[in-house]
């Protein structure tokens, strides 16, 4: 996907001093020819990953934090596949989500003919101009997540070859989303139109999990409505696998002032 040189395949060259760590090239197809990405050997702590991307950014390289889950599944196992996926500027992020829309809304959320149709891009929040900054959204939350207290844990700062946050799950060939989206570049077309949205950025993979930051959140009823829409294009499991089992209740308790959005794929 991308042509620039890859920090990851000489790092003491491109300046980099990380700790004890693993450099993975294992796809589903075989041994890639550069590293996909490298995360650390030990669990992250807070700071870790605005430590990363401190050192990282400069040199091309972005931060998102692993998660084992679980299945003690890390990415060596995730069956990447980027031989299999395209770049997410080919593609439009609308025309995504209405497809996936139109595929699956009218059945599994039971609408009736006046309803089927796609809504449409849900709007950047009212309240927008007050928002913080994106990358200091995510900062805390991955400090939030990487402390004692957090429900998730064991997670490890990585980093990925990636010009833009959205683009990391395209970059490393990530099949998370296997069962709903074969070409995961397809999905990161949305993430782009949420950062640019939303403020959102990708802080936490898993073997078929997703956690983003979110700096501008709907704050209106009508505005996460909207919003819950794409959601449900983007992972229908969210809603369909969910005790927030209708597109009104998930607005409500799932994206109306929410700055964390989790993803989760059968």
């Amino acid at each position: 996907m991308a042509t620039l040189p890859n920090p990851l395949s000489s790092p003491a060259d491109a300046g980099l001093q990380l700790p004890p760590g693993t450099f993975v090239d294992a796809t589903i197809d075989e041994v890639w020819h550069e590293p996909l990405l490298w995360y650390a050997d030990a669990p992250a702590s807070p700071g870790s990953w605005a430590a990363l991307r401190t050192s990282g950014r400069p040199v091309g390289l972005l931060p998102v934090l692993i998660d084992g889950g679980m299945r003690d599944a890390w990415p060596e196992a995730w069956d990447l596949g980027p031989a299999r996926t395209s770049y997410p500027g080919d593609h439009d992020a609308e025309e995504v989500l209405s497809e996936a829309w139109e595929a699956y809304a009218p059945e599994e959320l039971g609408l009736d003919e006046s309803s089927a149709d796609w809504p449409g891009l849900a709007p950047v929040p009212a309240e927008a101009a007050a928002a913080e900054d994106p990358d200091t959204s995510a900062a805390g939350l991955a400090d939030f997540l990487t402390d004692t207290s957090s429900p998730m844990t064991g997670l490890r700062a990585a980093l990925v070859p990636a010009r833009r946050s959205a683009d990391i799950a395209a970059a490393i060939g990530w099949s998370g989303p296997l069962n709903h989206e074969n070409d995961v570049a397809r999905l990161c077309a949305v993430l782009r139109s949420w950062e640019d949205r939303f403020g959102a950025r990708v802080v936490v993979l898993g073997f078929d999990t997703m956690v983003v930051s979110v700096s501008r959140p709907p704050t209106t009823i009508a505005e996460s409505e909207a919003l819950a829409a794409e959601h449900f294009a983007f992972c229908p499991d969210n809603i369909q696998q969910s005790t927030l089992n209708s597109l009104d209740t998930y607005a409500e308790k799932a994206v109306l002032n929410q700055q964390t959005w989790a993803f989760w794929w059968d």
